[in-house]
């Protein structure tokens, strides 16, 4: 049977290639790429004169029997048992796994579901309804339709803001949002779009689809209420 060779473990990390370190590999493949032990070896930062990072986090592991569950359950006192674990070492593991702990205990607030106009409207008319001045701003939405952001673009005068396209379409790829929907107050209370907001609708409209970003409507709002583009049959 042909042997694969691993990482010299007598080397100290900084000699490995940079494919075989965990902090490199972490930050090329991402978390779920890297093994327990890889992932204790960034947490103890470093190893003995005789053993590597990794190699330390193998031990580690084998003395929790590779549960991780046990693991997390092994005080300060405890790992400082194991050679090469002091203090530092031994509290970075304790406070991780406990991180680790409540992160699992802890219930995942839903973000909102963006069916409608009506739904897209109390989500900003806290921040659109009453000011005095005009500002744009987008609801970022995932495949699903939940919300992932709320954020403003722009900001002006009585009787305008400029919306930037670039500003727009950044953010949305920023936060890697499937659709948008467009959201700026009219301080006048007047609810019916503008020549300028017909065509900056329909420019955004034309960029999203090139950029596979849906723009699903656009929101005029005011003290009064507010006007949908989708309604309308504008979009």
């Amino acid at each position: 049977m042909e042997q694969v060779d691993e990482a010299p473990s007598k080397l100290s990390i900084p000699e490995w290639s940079k494919a075989d370190r965990p902090r490199e590999r972490l930050l090329a493949n991402g978390p779920k790429a890297l093994s327990d032990a890889e992932l204790v070896a960034i947490l103890i930062r470093s190893g003995t004169p005789q053993d590597s990072a990794l190699d330390l986090a193998r031990l580690i592991l084998r003395k929790a029997g590779n549960d991780l569950h046990k693991l997390a359950g092994t005080g300060v006192a405890e790992l400082m048992r194991i050679k090469g674990v002091g203090e530092a070492k031994a509290l970075s593991i304790v406070a991780a796994l406990e991180l680790g702990l409540r992160r699992r205990d802890q219930v995942v607030e839903q973000r909102p579901l963006v069916a409608s106009s009506a739904q897209a409207f109390e989500l900003l008319r806290p921040q659109l309804a009453d000011l005095p001045h005009e500002e744009f701003w987008l609801l970022l939405l995932d495949r699903g339709n939940r919300l992932l952001d709320r954020c403003r673009v722009s900001s002006g005068g009585m009787h305008g803001t400029v919306a930037d396209p670039k500003l727009i379409f950044r953010e949305a790829l920023e936060k890697r949002a499937s659709g948008v929907i467009l959201c700026h107050n009219h301080p006048s209370g007047q609810l019916r779009p503008s020549m300028e907001d017909i065509q900056l609708t329909k420019k955004l409209v034309e960029g999203g689809r090139f950029l596979d970003i849906a723009v699903q409507d656009h929101l005029i709002i005011a003290a009064t209420g507010y006007f949908s583009f989708a309604d309308n049959g504008q979009l």
